[in-house]
């Protein structure tokens, strides 16, 4: 490969151009006519650019002669292209260049951001990639990120992990899971509104990156738009209210800038019921430019976050209370209390070196520390007694499908049903008092139901250093190395005893020695603020490095990029578990990872305004931490068949560009190998064995953890965005997005269970073809959009979504569902085909139809100051819908799931997630 490189590297260098002319202009904003700092002036398809001073002005030189476009951009801002044709000594003025606000980027502000809420927190599959889109300009994007991401939709099926996200260079997304934690700098818009987005394995200057995009955030303060502006924001979704304000400085006569910016964002309630929030975020960064070669950058971020979660809901539950019922939930002394809270606290410390060699080479180097934690509290409690207000007991189902264990005979209690549902919709909510007086009434004041935290405490040092080479006026190269090093301290975390004294940390369902937490340490109490339950530490380092050509000339432009990479992770066992003595206290080992990739695309310009675009992508990368240990919180245990995913990606485009049509046609296929996941659960019926040589429980049902791996996937589908200019002041946008993601085969499929301390090897679970529960595979949206000469706007936009699936049971698609628990290697009698078929038929969720309305106006005081709001309606005629959902594993063979379901209500039904109903979201905001 590097012989290739070179080879192209050497055959490009005779082609260089002669540079003839001048460009030159002054950028200002088009409301307040004040000069725009760092706005991106630049040759299409030439490595030839300048970016604006404090004044507004830019110069291009050495410019090719001939017919050239110059394009100025900035982020916030609609991008402007100028056709010149440049004469031999010639210097063209292009005067003062207006920039108009991209009213897209005042959607930002309003954009229902399920990331930041990360509901994945219990469920990995709520995850969404709307976040990664929010620096976007394309129509596609834009649909994806504002009007669809409040139903989870998935950019090309894709998790975020397949993406990359960057600020200053530095890789964002954590090592324990691969994703982006958002909160680290919510509530910063303005602070953070400097961001390139590259979409699919298009080339980024910052990283290799993945085949969902690349989004690189930069902070550096003399780039940040001078100025300052407050405002205040009043919603009724996450958070209720969010008052905001940044000043930045620009630089001035000594080489110093800096910029400052504060938000808050709470709620007593939001939008779900018990769900309050309180949000607190803090911004600095102060550059020193040295002369015209050197300036140091410091950045600080502090973004305090916690936020009351909402529970997943079946249709028994939201019949009997509606569906924004929250499980989490309940009355204390006259105040809601939610039981589970998100508590994120993790500060940035980064200093980055900007060293202009000379005008064709640059390189940035960025040191950042990053630590605090992540917290997700919930009830404990010992065997007996379960506070769960919706546990399956407390529900009419319960009654009506009541059977006798021993015989199975259905047994059903319609009276009781009764009294069951008549208690759940007059409560059905936590019962802290009740929870108080059972954990005082006990003579020896141990607490039986107590609320800790699981807690992430990490420690992140990372590096990143990114040469840029102009090598020519066609000929960029990019290379870059990425270092990060983790120390992640986790354990259970005793939060409030609830009217108890202490707690001693042991697990009543377990038996004798094997209940406590640490045989190092048997028979503990623990009070408030302690550690107990698990307790570990892990070690990661991981190295990347990247090299990239980019070609560019009239008619063509290609690129061609590799990196490689080294990942280790370590796990140190601070307890020791009495049911893994020997593989859990202690240093596991290192497990080492080595990956690769190479990505290539091409773009033909078949005229100025019509281009073809293709790009190819193959790399693997390192599991998770994650997905790398199996059991991680009580043992070293490394999965079985570990390895790296096998990604590879192709897409090809048709792209439009006229004075009055934007548009873009993307076909796209991606393929992911040996992919793991690991999930934990209860089953009933899954026939786990003890060392008796006897079923665990009478329904042979027990907590496990399901290890998968060597999944494949398969995502393709079509793209089309397009926006055109009706007239001057009205605007037609369109998109659609037509997706199928699906398993391609039949993972293996292990059970492990502490209560045996034992692996079982369930052989495959037959998941080929089955949807990957990944949001609405189909999307589609058009709107309009009328903008005033006057500075006021409104726009109105429809949007479609369908083929949505529930995320399936893997273990109910085993040869294990059919078995019978009491007999190992009997099938279960009287099975009908046509009633399992229907009982493991993959749910396809309804499809919807939601209409956003949004507008602003805009003022400019006599004093160049700007004043104005804005305001969206989302889902303005409140359709209730679902986004999705996973079905429960308890029912884990044939006979559980017949007797769970006799009166046509399932005891373990499916578990949703919906979407909000009407919502709103003003803004008003003062630039000055």
């Amino acid at each position: 490969m590097k012989k290739f490189l070179l080879s192209l590297f050497l055959v490009f260098q005779t082609m260089f151009g002669f540079a003839q002319g001048i460009i030159k202009g002054k950028v200002v904003d088009s409301k307040s006519l004040t000069p725009i700092n760092a706005v991106l002036a630049g040759i299409q398809g030439k490595n030839t650019f300048s970016l604006t001073d404090d004044e507004g002005i830019f110069i291009l030189e050495d410019i090719n002669t001939g017919n050239q476009v110059v394009i100025i951009s900035y982020t916030g801002y609609i991008s402007q292209r100028f056709p010149v044709e440049v004469l031999e000594n010639q210097a063209i003025d292009l005067g003062t260049i207006l920039l108009e606000e991209d009213y897209a980027s005042q959607m930002q502000e309003g954009l229902i951001s399920l990331t930041e809420n990360d509901l994945g927190d219990d469920n990995a599959n709520t995850e969404t990639s709307s976040g990664l889109l929010q620096a976007t300009k394309d129509p596609f994007q834009q649909a994806a990120a504002f009007n669809w991401g409040q139903a989870f939709y998935r950019t090309r099926g894709l998790d975020n992990e397949y993406g990359r996200t960057l600020i200053n260079g530095i890789v964002m997304n954590k090592i324990y899971d691969g994703r982006p934690q958002w909160g680290n700098w919510g509530g910063l818009n303005d602070a953070t509104r400097n961001q390139e987005f590259h979409s699919g394995s298009t080339p980024s200057d910052y990283t290799f990156g993945g085949i969902l995009g690349t989004q690189a955030i930069t902070t550096r303060a003399s780039h940040i738009r001078k100025g300052a502006k407050a405002g205040f924001s009043l919603s009724n979704t996450n958070y209720t209210w969010r008052p905001y304000a940044i000043y930045s400085s620009g630089l001035n006569e000594n080489g110093w800038a800096y910029a400052l910016s504060a938000s808050y964002r709470g709620a007593n309630e939001g939008y779900w019921e018990g769900t309050n929030y309180d949000a607190l975020s803090f911004f600095a960064s102060i550059e020193k430019k040295f002369n015209d070669h050197h300036s140091l950058n410091l950045t600080a971020i502090y973004a305090k976050n916690k936020r009351a979660k909402n529970s997943p809901v079946t249709d028994e539950q939201v019949d009997l209370k509606g569906f924004k019922y929250n499980s989490y939930w309940g009355w204390q002394n006259g105040d809601k209390r939610n039981s589970r809270y998100k508590d994120v606290e993790e500060p940035i410390f980064m200093f980055t070196h900007y060293w202009k060699i000379d005008e064709n080479n640059h390189l940035t180097t960025t040191a950042s520390y990053q630590f605090g934690h992540i917290a997700n509290s919930r009830l404990g409690y010992n065997a007996g007694y379960n506070p769960d207000p919706a546990y399956y007991r407390k529900l009419p189902s319960y009654a009506l499908n009541k059977y006798v264990s021993k015989t199975g005979e259905w047994t059903p209690d319609k009276e009781l049903a009764k009294e069951k549902a008549a208690d759940f919709i007059e409560g059905g909510q936590v019962d802290w008092e009740n929870i108080y007086n059972i954990n005082t009434g006990r003579v020896d004041k141990l607490s039986q139901v107590y609320l800790y935290e699981d807690r992430s405490e990490d420690r992140t040092l990372s590096f990143n250093s990114n040469f840029k080479s102009n090598l020519n006026n066609n000929i960029t190269f990019s290379a870059g190395i990425n270092y990060a090093h983790l120390k992640s301290s986790n354990f259970k975390k005793m939060i409030d005893l609830l009217g108890g004294e202490r707690f001693l940390d042991q697990d009543t369902f377990q038996e004798g020695y094997k209940k406590d937490s640490d045989l190092n340490n048997p028979n503990r109490f623990v009070t408030t603020s302690d550690k107990f339950g698990y307790n570990y530490d892990v070690l990661a380092n991981v190295i990347d490095v990247f090299s990239q050509f980019e070609f560019n000339y009239t008619q063509f432009d290609f690129y061609v990029a590799q990196n490689i990479g080294y990942t280790s992770y370590e796990r140190d066992g601070i307890y020791k578990s009495p049911i893994y003595p020997d593989n859990s206290y202690g240093k596991s080992g290192k497990k080492d990872f080595n990956s690769f990739g190479f990505k290539g695309g091409l773009t033909y310009h078949i005229t100025g305004r019509h281009a073809l675009d293709l790009n190819v992508a193959y790399y693997n990368q390192a599991p998770s931490i994650r997905n790398t240990f199996s059991n991680i919180r009580i043992n070293n245990a490394v999965t079985k068949d570990l390895s790296n995913e096998d990604i590879f990606s192709i897409d090809g485009s048709y792209i439009v560009r006229t004075p009055k049509l934007k548009a873009r046609l993307t076909g796209y296929l991606s393929e992911i190998k040996n992919n793991t996941q690991i999930n934990f659960y209860y089953a009933d019926g899954v026939g786990i064995i003890d060392e008796k040589g006897e079923l665990l429980s009478a329904s042979g049902g027990a907590f496990v953890s399901e290890i998968l791996t060597g999944i494949n996937k398969r995502n393709l589908g079509l793209e089309l965005g397009a926006e055109y200019q009706i007239t001057q002041t009205i605007k037609a946008t369109a998109a659609a997005g037509f997706g199928q993601s699906f398993y391609t085969n039949n993972p293996t499929i292990q059970l492990n269970s502490d209560q045996v301390a034992q692996t079982f090897d369930y052989g495959k679970a037959y998941l080929k073809n089955y949807k990957i529960a990944n949001g609405p595979q189909t999307a589609l949206s058009f709107g309009l959009e009328y903008r005033d000469p006057s500075f006021w706007w409104l726009s109105a936009n429809i949007n479609y979504m369908d083929n949505n699936y529930i995320n399936t049971s893997a273990l109910r698609r085993t040869d294990n569902f059919v078995m019978d628990p009491n007999f190992p290697g009997q099938q279960l009698p009287d099975i009908s085909p046509e009633r399992m078929e229907s009982m493991l038929k993959q749910e396809k969720l309804n499809d919807f139809t939601l209409i956003n309305l949004t507008g602003g106006k805009s003022w400019r005081l006599p004093n160049r100051n700007i004043v104005g709001f804005f305001a969206s309606i989302n889902n303005i005629f409140n359709k209730h819908y679902k986004t999705g959902g996973f079905e429960q594993t308890r029912n884990a063979n044939y006979k559980q799931e017949i007797l769970n379901t006799n009166s046509g209500i399932n005891t373990f039904g499916n578990k949703y997630w919906y979407g909000y109903g009407r919502n709103f979201f003003v803004n008003v905001y003062y630039n000055f």
